[in-house]
């Protein structure tokens, strides 16, 4: 089954999202929410186009994808710079410069930021409060 891009951006109050080789935008104040507004707007696309475009043609899953500034600037009420930059290795002063698009991080940077944020996930998965 081929993959579709669905690419979740920070706009300031809330989230929006587009799909790579589709006429589609949507918009939400949460991920779940952005790609529950996606999958009905393909949905009804879907429902209105006997010829689609060629990227929403025959079986087909989403892959969101969140590019470092939108997660750091959409997450910052859930944790801070700081907090990031214990959990990824990298400079708290460098992930101020990847939220503002100053600079994009490269390849290494972005994988030691995922392995932080997944390393994260595990522990608190693993946690159970009294």
């Amino acid at each position: 089954m081929k993959k579709v891009d669905v690419i979740i951006e920070y706009a300031d109050n809330n989230l929006s999202a587009y799909i790579k080789g589709a006429p589609i935008i949507v918009v939400g104040d949460t991920i779940d929410e952005v790609k529950e507004n996606a999958n009905n707007a393909v949905e009804f696309y879907l429902e209105d186009n006997e010829n689609p475009c060629e990227v929403l043609k025959g079986e087909f899953e989403f892959e969101f994808k969140v590019d470092v500034a939108t997660f750091i600037n959409f997450y910052s009420g859930v944790f801070t710079k700081s907090a990031l930059s214990r959990i990824t290795g990298i400079n708290e002063r460098q992930l101020w410069h990847y939220a503002a698009g100053v600079h994009k991080p490269r390849k290494k940077q972005l994988e030691k930021i995922q392995k932080g944020i997944r390393s994260l996930t595990k522990e608190l998965a693993s946690i159970t409060l009294l």
